[in-house]
């Protein structure tokens, strides 16, 4: 890594001693954290470049040959994947690659897109509140030291204005805490919350990478359309591409909830990305296993894991493939797992659980 890659790096990550959350993506995400970041007034993050690293696509898909859970026992094969040269190349960034992906990690994702079809429609209210209950760990950087290392797994919990016109709230063990949100004079920002949740800025200008329920509610549900699109308005982010286009589609998954229809169809666009391959087994940050698809790019795999016999979406993993300043390959960078999603009438309620 040269000096000019490190800096940027460092830009990029906040230092894990105190979290800082990126004003312009209003979400999680990758570790996706991104740039602009404000102390005072902390908005939804996007995971950031590192355990949530923005990795190149690569030139080629892989085709790998796999068993897919489709059965009644569910079990996804443990096998060796034989990998061959598929030959297709990179989407450009303001078009799609019907079928970019290999078989299994096509099949994978269609069994997926059929799942979440199936599910009903929340339609919640413009006044409640999307809830994600999520266990997380993320590689942070200390801007001083230069010292990446990745948190043990904790508790993140949010909750996001259905229509972006009311405050949300993030709550994340070993973050923050009473009077954490701090409040200026003139500062149109709610008093600090006693349960040390963060306040989370309105979102004013929603889009893919800063979507409500309603934004969502109204996108393509045609995969070709949704992928032009998503391709569209992340132009000129990330790496590359492909590698941005399946990262704004793996924060929609992992922490927000769309309508089933639209759900399905950015399943089914993530298949027409190129450089998407399958795994027969990963595991999310909880310890459950599951099948995955995975994108590859800088030395790091960022993996979509589902559960082997529902085909729902457990989590993510990110792992390093390359020796590097990442560390050896086989390091996990990046660790996340859905326990729950619901519908509130107030941020901090977490109301029942459904199926994450």
């Amino acid at each position: 890594m040269n000096e000019h890659e490190r800096a940027e790096l460092a830009r990029l990550l906040p230092p894990p001693a105190r979290p800082e959350l990126s004003s312009d993506r209003h979400r999680l995400l990758r570790g996706h954290l991104m740039s602009e970041i404000r102390e005072t007034k902390p908005a939804r993050v996007r995971r950031g470049k590192l355990g949530w690293v923005a990795i190149p696509a690569l030139a080629g898909g892989l085709a790998l040959a796999m068993v897919l859970p489709g059965g009644s026992d569910g079990a996804a094969s443990k096998a060796p994947l034989a990998q061959q040269q598929s030959g297709q190349q990179p989407a450009e960034s303001g078009g799609t690659t019907l079928n970019a992906a290999p078989v299994a990690a096509v099949q994978l994702l269609t069994q997926a897109a059929d799942n979440a079809a199936g599910k009903p429609d929340p339609k919640p209210g413009k006044n409640q509140f999307v809830y994600i209950d999520s266990q997380v760990s993320f590689a942070g950087t200390n801007l001083a030291t230069g010292e990446t290392k990745v948190d043990a797994p904790h508790r993140r919990q949010i909750w996001l204005s259905v229509d972006g016109s009311q405050w949300g709230v993030l709550k994340e063990e070993g973050k923050g805490g009473k009077g954490a949100d701090v409040v200026k004079e003139g500062d149109k920002r709610p008093a600090p919350r006693p349960d040390g949740g963060l306040w989370l800025d309105p979102t004013k200008k929603p889009s893919v990478g800063a979507p409500t329920y309603t934004y969502l509610a109204g996108l393509p549900t045609d995969p070709d359309a949704l992928l032009k699109k998503i391709y569209a308005e992340t132009k000129g982010q990330g790496r590359t591409p492909d590698q941005e286009a399946f990262v704004t589609i793996g924060d929609l998954l992992r922490e927000q909830i769309a309508p089933p229809a639209v759900s399905a169809a950015l399943y089914r666009a993530a298949a027409k990305i190129p450089g998407v391959t399958a795994v027969a087994d990963s595991v999310d940050a909880s310890g459950r296993h599951g099948a995955a698809v995975a994108h590859e790019d800088s030395g790091v795999r960022t993996e979509w894991i589902f559960d082997p016999k529902t085909h729902e979406f457990l989590g993510e993993r990110e792992v390093v493939v390359t020796d590097g300043d990442l560390g050896k390959a086989g390091t996990v960078v990046g660790h996340t797992a859905v326990l729950g999603r619901s519908i509130t009438n107030q941020p901090g309620e977490e109301g029942p659980k459904q199926n994450a």
